[in-house]
């Protein structure tokens, strides 16, 4: 039988003493975690085991000896571990030995349970798998990624095992408090043994942060409770909450703070990365906004932006108003129905009229409103795009309103053209079951329908002309939001902790280890050193991504092309269940 020894690097220079750690039966394992030194009092030794086991709920034993031979005289002591093993009575009895002068070793695992042939030796062969210590206490085994089937099962039975070994090391966290400048009983050789690694700053930080914490979480549940008031909940109060992205940043950074500041302790190390992702992205959207503050009150740039503004919003208004004018003549040679062309164009004029009148209107407030809008981003920049996102669907509330009134009025026709065409093949839609059910016209009705189908299709290229015009404009628009919006989930939702964790300090976390043969000699124990291999930049973005208020599209090209062909009402950055139209 092959046992696998798991021995930490920190401890191959250490003195003579006893092999501490954990005996995995279902591995056929062996996780060293420590090396107790002379002199030493049994009862000690199982004392302290037992704290340990308390605190981290692992159970330790002494799983056999440790010998480094340093002098050629010191070979009485490997007699003396020998009989080490009658006091700690442990199956199997590890004996590791490391020569003098030289980088060979020898391990045995030995049993004293009578063997199946009598008079045979009873030794099980040993595999030595050397692994750093603190950096599998630190790191973060995750779960292997899809496999095909036929190797699942041998990839679950070693991520098992693996996670046996990572286990054990964290949880034995309370045997590394000890170092050799201790005055304790027992003296123990691990990955801290020369000094527990530890920060002035860093505990001032713990103690401060406490007191800190809880003041701001009292401070945030009062905010939050005005902000579920019934007063918000009212109709047009509720409606603004709801539409408008600001809004529903601010209740996204009211969440974030509330779970950076909350005095619960993280139950698993997961919560614990998702705590420190969501404070360094609140940091860093706080820096972008304070940089963004910076230059735009460096040289007074609000000013010349809000004089440059109106003159902007003129242009844009004359350019539609040569859009509309052109549409109401003949466009690229085209031959529209006169009448309808007429009252189409005079009406989006006269909305464009009424939208030039209001920008003037707003015109002595917009220098005002862009000194708040940059006032917010101290709030983080995610605060000020989300404002100017709102600012542009004001000032391109006209383009909404002709996008609606064409999608309108061409959606009309096109269910009607399709209805008339279902009646003239003796159909009709069943509404009751969803359905197309035949049916029986008389003369009258034919005739009724064949007027109305000639009118509505010779009426349809000017509807659908501006319809295609102004969904165009439309569709521009949704663009640019898109983009901050995209913008804005991107701050909200990257891991950049545990991006940053990946970077410098990638075996945070694991994605399995490797091995490296460091000797393979004949009549010599198999000696292999473990390696950890960091998580894919993938699958850290996939496994840590912050859930964000952004909302993405719920339907395919396809769908979109569909909706836009019937003249469907679309909504690229909402989700379906908050569509109005």
């Amino acid at each position: 039988m092959v046992l696998k020894a798991f021995f930490p690097t920190c401890c191959a220079s250490a003195d003579s003493g006893l092999l501490v750690g954990r005996w995995v039966p279902e591995q056929s394992s062996a996780v060293v975690l420590a090396v107790v030194h002379f002199p030493f009092i049994p009862l000690q030794v199982k004392e302290l085991l037992a704290q340990v086991h308390q605190a981290g709920r692992v159970g330790l034993a002494v799983l056999g000896t440790w010998c480094h031979r340093r002098q050629g005289a010191e070979e009485s002591l490997g007699h003396f571990l020998e009989g080490l093993g009658t006091i700690f009575s442990h199956e199997p009895w590890l004996q590791l030995c490391r020569e003098p002068g030289s980088k060979l070793w020898s391990c045995k695992a030995t049993r004293r349970q009578v063997p199946p042939r009598r008079g045979a030796p009873y030794e099980d062969q040993v595999m030595l798998v050397f692994y750093d210590q603190r950096k599998v206490l630190l790191s973060q085994l995750h779960p292997p990624a899809a496999l095909p089937d036929r190797q699942a099962g041998d990839a679950a039975h070693s991520a098992r095992g693996l996670a046996a070994v990572f286990d054990t090391v964290a949880r034995s966290e309370a045997l590394f408090r000890s170092d050799r400048f201790d005055d304790g009983p027992v003296r123990l050789s691990h990955w801290q043994s020369e000094g527990v690694e530890a920060s002035i700053l860093a505990e001032l930080a713990k103690r401060a942060s406490g007191p800190a914490c809880v003041l701001l979480a009292c401070l945030l549940s009062l905010v939050s409770a005005a902000s579920a008031c019934r007063l918000f909940k009212l109709w047009p109060l509720s409606l603004v909450w709801s539409k408008l992205s600001v809004c529903e940043q601010l209740r996204h950074r009211l969440e974030q703070l509330t779970l950076i500041f909350s005095t619960q302790k993280a139950e698993n190390p997961t919560q614990l990365m998702r705590k420190a992702n969501v404070l360094v992205s609140v940091l860093l959207d706080v820096a972008l906004g304070l940089a963004l503050l910076s230059w735009l009150r460096g040289k007074d740039r609000i000013g010349p932006l809000a004089e440059a503004l109106v003159p902007v919003a003129d242009h844009v208004a004359e350019e539609l108003q040569h859009l509309l004018q052109w549409l109401m003549g003949a466009p690229a040679g085209l031959k529209m129905n006169r009448a309808l062309d007429q009252v189409l164009g005079r009406f989006f004029l006269y909305h464009l009229h009424l939208w030039i009148s209001y920008i003037h209107l707003m015109s002595p407030f917009i220098e005002r409103i862009l000194w708040h809008v940059g006032l917010s981003a101290c709030l983080g920049l995610t605060v000020a795009l989300s404002i100017l996102s709102d600012i542009i669907a004001l000032l391109t509330f006209h383009i909404y309103c002709f996008y609606v009134y064409g999608a309108r009025l061409y959606c009309l026709k096109i269910c009607g053209l399709s209805s008339l065409w279902r009646l003239f093949r003796g159909k009709k839609w069943n509404v009751l079951r969803q359905r197309v059910d035949s049916c029986s016209y008389d003369l009258d009705q034919l005739f009724i329908g064949t007027l109305l189908f000639t009118i509505l299709v010779f009426l349809l290229p000017t509807t659908a002309l501006y319809y295609l015009v102004f969904t165009l404009l439309r569709l521009l628009v949704v663009a640019v939001q898109g983009l901050m919006h995209l913008l804005v989930d991107l701050i909200n939702s990257l891991p950049l902790y545990s991006l940053g964790l990946r970077l410098c300090r990638p075996y945070r976390l694991a994605a399995g280890v490797k091995f490296r043969v460091l000797e393979h000699e004949a009549g010599r124990p198999l000696r292999l050193l473990m390696q950890i291999n960091p998580l894919p930049y993938g699958r850290v973005v996939h496994t840590y991504r912050l859930p964000s208020y952004g909302c993405h599209p719920t339907h395919s090209w396809g769908s979109l092309c569909r909706k836009l062909f019937f003249g469907e009402l679309i909504y690229p950055w909402r989700q379906r269940g908050d569509k109005q139209d």
